[in-house]
């Protein structure tokens, strides 16, 4: 019998320590007799190298000093942090402005010092977030470049000199700009405050270009000596293609838009644009998909693309995470795929962490990281869980991200100061200024020690679930999960541009897929079908819950589909009895197979556990 122990219920505070089998080797430091058969996998995995650290976010939201700066930076190291992302946030002074000289100078200090101590660096990319605008600096270079939109306005109220698209019996539909903002950096830059830096029109390539070189250009030619050493990644933060606070009523735009969206979907779109203002015209709902999919397509060709390129060109990766916890497709251009789960968007216990969109995050970066070849994905997590977050809930967060099969935690965020209101823009501190700070080692070690296994080792998985570039569905998701049948996701992009299909199964870089799982409609068309054929002929495909045109499969209960799957791909873990709270992932080290459990439920779990894989008994 093997015991996995849970998170009992009682109240936050009272938690036990959560963790797997692995788990509560790694962090224990305890090793069990058996692996001391596996040799240099043992020791490596003991004290893995310094380059699968946990990377936080470190706030630097106070008057910057050399000293204090090299002091903290120590201070890390002598826990278990040996990565950092130096982050400019409010409570900066005035006088260390965005890219300014004093700024350029401190981040200088900050990455000379970590080549000295063998650190890596992650860059941001933004004066705060949303990434595009270097801190408005691409609007006052051009005041175009701000970010548009496109308005209904009645008739009646119309000043007659609007840049008028389309016009019906009641309504002008007119162009302008969103005005959106980012949070800046100083005080009275917010949400919401005069001083909020202007957003930038990321969906025109002149506007992305003038960030690329405000921002990037400028930390190359000061620090590029660092790049691809020191300086691993960039990190890119949640784009957002109309600005924060934008007005009422708008929606996405940009010059020459009327144009693209013709080009791209194959028909004149002007005269379909009351869709997006309700169900006003015939199949409006099936317009705002296609205008969804052509703004997320012109994203990915205006701001992803040349900026994955710009990276690879000066050697460093691209990452960080696009705005949806659900936007696989735009991860095909990070070197690391990312996401983030904030504002307790997952929390222990509840259903939020299997079922709506946020549930999806974790396996979404993992799947295209194993779907587009990279090695790392990454996680920004715990930002603006309150300073009630407890080091069991993170614990909790921290597995519930792991067993998905993300491989960098990137926590938010350590605080270079809690001076004063500092301590309270999006809380807390999970690293100096927390309680658990002195013991932090064991967690950091923890991480590192996971998240290496998982990133050296080559994911065993053979089911795959659909979805599109900006949607996957959780249903079948849920169910794979509580009968610890392992997946990833594959996106329709990447079915259609980037795999081959047979009778055999989906075979997507190095991964292959012997059966897929279609929950939902929305991701199946013509191509999609035609693509999948041999396989829908083998009666490798199956539809869950909604019967699918053109798939011959289906189930609609949760004990049909795992048997519908258990025919077709042997269970790779089986519980007696069985427990909907336990979770694995499945790497292979060369020859020697590892699993990865932990336990997502309130309750101890006593039961009987059987692997697939075979081993030799010593």
């Amino acid at each position: 019998m093997k015991s996995i122990p849970p998170l009992p219920h009682p109240s936050r505070r009272d938690f036990i320590k959560q963790a797997g089998t692995v788990a509560a080797l790694a962090s224990a430091g305890h090793l069990p007799a058996w692996t001391q058969s596996q040799g240099s996998l043992l020791e490596t995995f003991k004290n893995p190298p310094r380059q699968y650290t946990v990377v936080p976010f470190w706030f630097l939201n106070d008057d910057l000093d050399e000293a204090e700066l090299k002091r903290q930076m120590d201070d890390f190291i002598a826990h278990g942090v040996y990565g950092i992302v130096p982050h400019a946030r409010i409570g900066l002074p005035e006088d260390i402005g965005w890219m300014s000289e004093r700024w350029m100078h401190y981040l200088e200090v900050i990455v000379e010092y970590a080549h000295q101590k063998d650190m890596l660096v992650i860059l941001y990319d933004e004066g705060m977030y949303p990434s595009g605008s270097c801190h408005g600096q691409v609007v006052a270079a051009n005041p175009e470049h701000a970010t548009r939109s496109v308005e209904r306005i009645r008739k009646r109220d119309a000043k007659g000199n609007e840049d008028v698209l389309f016009e019906d019996d009641k309504y002008v539909y007119v162009q302008g700009y969103s005005g959106g903002t980012i949070r800046g950096v100083h005080f009275g830059t917010d949400d919401g405050e005069p001083g909020a830096p202007p957003s930038a029109d990321i969906l025109n390539p002149e506007a992305v270009a003038s960030f690329l070189h405000l921002t990037h250009d400028k930390h190359y030619e000061r620090l590029g000596k660092y790049f691809g050493n020191t300086i691993q990644s960039i990190f890119t933060d949640e784009p957002d293609t109309m600005g924060r606070g934008k007005r009422r009523g708008t929606m996405e735009w940009t010059p020459g838009f009327e144009d693209y969206l013709k080009d791209y979907l194959g028909y004149d779109f002007i005269t379909k644009l009351p869709a997006l203002w309700g169900n006003t015209i015939e199949d409006a709902e099936q317009y705002r998909q296609d205008f969804e999919r052509a703004v997320n397509a012109r994203l990915e060709e205006t701001y992803y693309k040349p900026y994955s390129e710009w990276c690879v060109a000066h050697g460093v990766e691209l990452t960080g995470h696009p705005a949806g916890p659900m936007d696989m497709g735009t991860l095909k251009y990070f070197q690391m795929p990312g996401q983030d789960v904030v504002w307790r968007y997952l929390e222990p216990f509840q259903d939020k962490s299997l079922e709506g969109p946020q549930s999806t995050m974790g396996k979404c970066s993992a799947s295209a990281q194993v779907n587009y070849g990279r090695k790392r994905n990454m996680n920004e997590c715990f930002g603006a869980y309150g300073w009630e977050f407890t080091y069991e809930e993170m614990r909790w967060v921290t597995d519930w991200l792991l067993v998905r099969g993300t491989n960098m935690i990137i926590p938010h965020a350590f605080y270079y100061s809690v001076r004063g209101k500092r301590r309270d823009e999006r809380p807390p501190d999970v690293g100096p200024n927390n309680v658990w700070w002195d013991d932090y080692k064991v967690y950091a070690d923890y991480c590192r020690r996971i998240s290496w296994l998982l990133a050296e080792g080559k994911q065993v998985c053979h089911t795959a679930i659909l979805g599109t570039p900006i949607h996957l569905p959780w249903r079948a998701a849920r169910v794979c999960f509580e009968h610890q049948h392992d997946f990833n996701y594959l996106d329709t992009d990447t079915l259609l541009q980037h795999a081959s299909v047979d009778s055999q199964g989906i075979t997507v870089g190095n991964m292959r897929y012997g059966v897929l799982v279609v929950d939902g409609a929305e991701p199946i068309n013509s191509r999609v079908l035609k693509k999948l054929k041999p396989m829908i002929d083998a009666g490798l495909v199956t539809a869950y819950k909604d019967t699918v045109e053109g798939i011959r499969n289906s189930v609609d209960t949760e004990a049909n589909l795992i048997a519908s799957l258990g025919a077709i791909i042997p269970p790779d873990v089986q519980l007696k009895p069985a427990n909907p709270h336990i979770r694995y992932h499945h790497m292979q080290h060369g020859k020697e197979h590892c699993y990865f459990f932990t336990n997502e439920g309130p309750d101890r779990v006593e039961v009987a556990l059987s692997v697939r894989a075979q081993g030799t008994k010593t």
